[in-house]
């Protein structure tokens, strides 16, 4: 399977690790990708299992039941329809934040997602993760049931893989 690398995230060093930025234009409106971002039975669809507090000091829970992966977090930054941040860490682990912001457009919606993640993370990984999880964000805003795409995980791994290494 090939990637269009020009689709791979925008990954930027920093201080305290990486900043990996991805964006997708949605023919949905602000509300309806809200929703799949925040409420739980649609979370499950593409995400995990879970629920996310849609206030700041809210919880973020969800569980990656198939790996054993919990997270359990703080909601640190919320506006309703545009903006959502959370931590992506489970308990003991460094802090990772996740930050979803929605643009809308004349005919639907441009989602950013900003993913901070510390020194020592597999950066390829976590970013080709997401690539597919965007993808299955996809298919459910256009109702379709899709399980992980674990093609499109492994050659997007290498890619990211190839873009580090350059």
């Amino acid at each position: 399977m090939d990637i269009d690398v020009a689709d791979l995230a925008r990954i930027t060093r920093t201080e305290a690790g990486y900043r990996c930025e991805f964006g997708r234009d949605f023919d949905h409106a602000p509300q309806v990708i809200w929703a799949a971002l925040t409420e739980p039975a649609k979370l499950a669809q593409w995400l995990a299992p879970g629920t996310i507090e849609q206030r700041i000091g809210g919880r973020a829970r969800l569980d990656f039941q198939d790996s054993g992966i919990v997270i359990d977090s703080d909601v640190s930054l919320c506006e309703p329809d545009h903006l959502l941040e959370y931590g992506w860490s489970g308990p003991g682990e460094p802090d990772r934040r996740l930050t979803w912001t929605l643009t809308a457009l004349q005919d639907g919606c441009r989602l950013s997602l900003v993913l901070r993640l510390p020194d020592g993370d597999d950066v390829a990984r976590s970013c080709a993760g997401w690539d597919a999880h965007l993808d299955m964000l996809a298919a459910t805003l256009e109702g379709v049931s899709v399980k992980f795409p674990f093609e499109v995980f492994k050659a997007a791994r290498e890619a990211y893989k190839a873009r580090l290494a350059a």
